[in-house]
């Protein structure tokens, strides 16, 4: 599959907040329990230091990021992100060209460390990229996310220089 990476715009509300309430709705891998209206997704996606989409050959969004401090002043320097692919284009590495191309726009607008503050145990693929990629397993907080089906799930912080 031919993917591109570019920069988020207006026009793609719509299919960016389709993407995220999947995930969402999924309820295993974000910590956000509703999904996104339209006015809250186009506040919440142009309010990113960074918004990233992957488009196929035919321009359709496949994927997406976001990109956001993940800390204020003395700590301001790490950044947080987060990615969702389309739930019929999962396993086609398009969250591997997501993540990578993260890291080249943190370092682009000055974040030295990106980290994730809650991987969720179970989400194996996730773990598995991160660590191929070279990110840096921090720790784990025991039953840190409440999942949809009402039980805990331990998630695991990751980290990597920019």
């Amino acid at each position: 599959m031919n993917i591109k990476l570019r920069a988020y715009q207006n026009e793609d509300v719509k299919n960016v907040m389709d993407i995220w309430n999947q995930v969402v709705e999924d309820g295993v891998a974000f910590p956000q329990d509703h999904p996104l209206t339209l006015a809250e997704a186009q506040d919440f996606f142009n309010s990113q230091t960074y918004s990233g989409v992957a488009v196929n050959q035919n321009n359709e969004i496949v994927g997406m990021y976001i990109l956001h401090p993940n800390n204020v002043g003395r700590c301001g320097h790490i950044c947080n992100a987060s990615y969702a692919v389309k739930r019929d284009c999962r396993g086609m590495h398009i969250g591997e060209k997501l993540v990578k191309d993260c890291l080249i726009k943190a370092h682009e607008k000055g974040f030295r460390i990106l980290q994730f503050n809650a991987v969720v145990a179970s989400n194996k693929h996730a773990i598995h990229l991160y660590e191929r990629l070279g990110f840096t397993r921090i720790g784990s907080v025991p039953e840190g996310v409440h999942m949809q089906d009402g039980s805990y799930e331990d998630i695991i912080l990751f980290y990597h220089n920019v």
